[in-house]
């Protein structure tokens, strides 16, 4: 699995010209799935970015993570982020998941994060074509790869 995590003041998705969720402050999260990813992958991820300590404390130093802060959490399911660019203009997708695959991960991904959270997520809609609009506060944005753990 491949995040893009974003702190945000808030964001939303719209679908078909409709707002289709919403947050305030929190955390914007573009998950990529790929074919080899599993509920281990899931479950790691949804840990470390609920842990994450990006937010400022009361000193003005990133200390805090979404789940000490309250924050709001957003999961957009973003394919793209598995494109394969090494040859050619035109980037592959190979590696990413196909529905019947990630459908599930993504799913539980969602569950996963709100039972951390202990409130519920806003999410997109799978494979739909979606305008997320976000406002990046700091800029704050960072990169996770379940393949990469560090």
């Amino acid at each position: 699995m491949r995040s893009v995590i974003q702190r945000v003041s808030g964001a939303s998705v719209d679908i078909s010209g409709r707002r289709h969720s919403e947050i305030g402050p929190g955390l914007l999260v573009l998950l990529g799935i790929e074919e080899s990813d599993s509920t281990d992958d899931v479950e790691w991820l949804a840990a470390k970015i609920s842990r994450l300590r990006i937010f400022n404390d009361s000193s003005g130093v990133m200390n805090l993570s979404v789940t000490e802060t309250g924050g709001d959490v957003m999961i957009i399911s973003q394919f793209t982020l598995h494109a394969k660019t090494r040859k050619g203009n035109r980037p592959s997708y190979i590696m990413a998941a196909r529905p019947e695959t990630a459908i599930p991960l993504y799913n539980s991904f969602v569950n996963t994060m709100s039972g951390l959270l202990g409130k519920k997520v806003a999410t997109g809609e799978f494979g739909a074509m979606m305008q997320v609009k976000l406002i990046n506060d700091g800029p704050v944005t960072i990169i996770i790869d379940t393949k990469e753990k560090e």
